[in-house]
């Protein structure tokens, strides 16, 4: 058992090294962000290693906080990435009635195209 644990631990360091080279990297911020929450899963398993070698349960509780601070900054970051691209729902300017790329009233501009092709 303590080999498995060993070997296991051994797999956890490497992992983070990799993990770190990403982060460093990047090429985005979206990589970035889904590098550290491996980094963070990465850490609470080498958290769990331990607490398996030592026969403690006492990080359990760390580790579950840990795991919900990575969660809440991952959907947070994909909601940021994804508002950027304006991916997330139509946004004020089309809860307005405006179109969100030309600043016109929604079928104005399929109006003002229709008019220049007929010219």
């Amino acid at each position: 058992m303590e080999a498995v644990l060993a070997v296991a631990g051994v797999m956890l360091v490497i992992a983070a090294a990799l993990t770190l080279v990403r982060i460093v990297r990047g090429p985005g911020p979206a990589d970035r962000v889904v590098a550290t929450d491996v980094l963070i899963t990465t850490v609470a398993g080498a958290l769990v290693v331990a607490a398996a070698i030592a026969h403690d349960r006492s990080t359990l509780v760390v580790i579950v906080v840990l795991s919900l601070l990575a969660f809440a900054g991952t959907v947070s970051m994909a909601r940021f990435v994804a508002g950027r691209q304006r991916v997330v729902g139509p946004g004020p300017r089309a809860a307005r009635g405006v179109d969100t790329a030309e600043g016109d009233r929604p079928g104005e501009r399929a109006e003002r195209e229709r008019g220049e092709e007929s010219r």
